[in-house]
């Protein structure tokens, strides 16, 4: 599955190479990911956060505004609710790319910020 996103990044990259920071999921690490970047070596490169440093990682800005925002004030009366909410939320938030980017102006995140 993280092969498929690869997949799908490298073609919506326009030709340009990807730089990825990843953290250490054990996923990010396996041997088969790390054979089809190495095939792949010249369009994309992995960058891997230290252990134990959610304050480097945009993604946990992003998980911390998912909780405090993306239900509302109403709390949902099932998983099915709760998970229509999320993917909603996060529909919005995938049309507001200038929020995503704010994301990475963090002090601890700048670090990621396209060039």
């Amino acid at each position: 599955m993280f092969i498929d996103f690869l997949g799908r990044l490298l073609r919506d990259s326009g030709g340009r190479k990807v730089h990825l920071v990843v953290d250490g999921h054990p996923v990010h690490r396996a041997k088969l990911v790390s054979a089809w970047v190495g095939r792949h070596a010249d369009r994309i490169e992995l960058y891997f956060l230290p252990g134990y440093s959610p304050e480097l990682n945009p993604v946990e800005l992003l998980n911390q505004d998912v909780k405090a925002n993306a239900t509302g004030r109403r709390r949902a009366r099932s998983a099915t609710e709760l998970s229509s909410q999320l993917r909603s939320y996060l529909r919005r938030r995938q049309r507001q790319p200038a929020v995503v980017a704010r994301f990475f102006t963090h002090p601890h995140t700048c670090y990621a910020a396209a060039q």
